[in-house]
């Protein structure tokens, strides 16, 4: 099973249509998957599930669950002021350590609405999963001025990241 994980708590984001649409590629090579949507996160976890309170959020540890369950896990990474979302950052910390997704693969995709497609975000994200004991596909994604490129229903009409997400996923099935 892959858990793709939508990495913000922003509703209605384009990392959650992103999510939904890398689901659909997996889909089409056979590939089971889930969407873990940080939307869904209890609004008051960084005080009610970390550190003294580790275990004791039932709707928290469902999540935590979800990735630890994952044999793979794909990160769509949106950028946030050259770096990827607080909430994906306290989220991994909430996993067990050791643990967690230690021993686990992952791809990552960054968006934005610059340039730069999560460049930055990228870098600072295979840092942290490297430090767990997370394995990174090589092959990360990078969409920038998605805007213009992903419709509100979850189309991505950029022949280009079209094709980079498919090799993308080519690459994770055998990774």
């Amino acid at each position: 099973m892959i858990t793709v994980i939508a990495g913000t708590n922003r509703p209605n984001s384009r990392a959650r249509r992103l999510a939904e649409y890398y689901g659909h590629l997996l889909t089409e090579r056979g590939a089971d998957y889930r969407i873990l949507d940080l939307m869904e996160l209890p609004v008051d976890f960084t005080t009610t599930a970390l550190y003294h309170n580790t275990g004791n959020h039932e709707h928290f540890n469902q999540l935590v669950a979800m990735a630890e369950a994952a044999d793979k896990l794909v990160f769509i990474v949106p950028e946030y002021n050259c770096s990827f979302p607080g909430v994906l950052k306290a989220f991994i910390d909430g996993l067990p350590y050791p643990g967690g997704i230690r021993g686990k693969k992952a791809a990552l995709v960054g968006l934005s609405s610059g340039g730069q497609g999560g460049l930055l975000p990228l870098n600072h994200l295979t840092d942290v999963l490297m430090y767990l004991g997370t394995a990174v596909l090589p092959q990360r994604v990078r969409l920038p001025f998605i805007d213009k490129h992903l419709t509100g229903e979850g189309l991505l009409t950029e022949p280009l990241y079209q094709q980079l997400l498919r090799e993308q996923v080519a690459e994770l099935l055998a990774f």
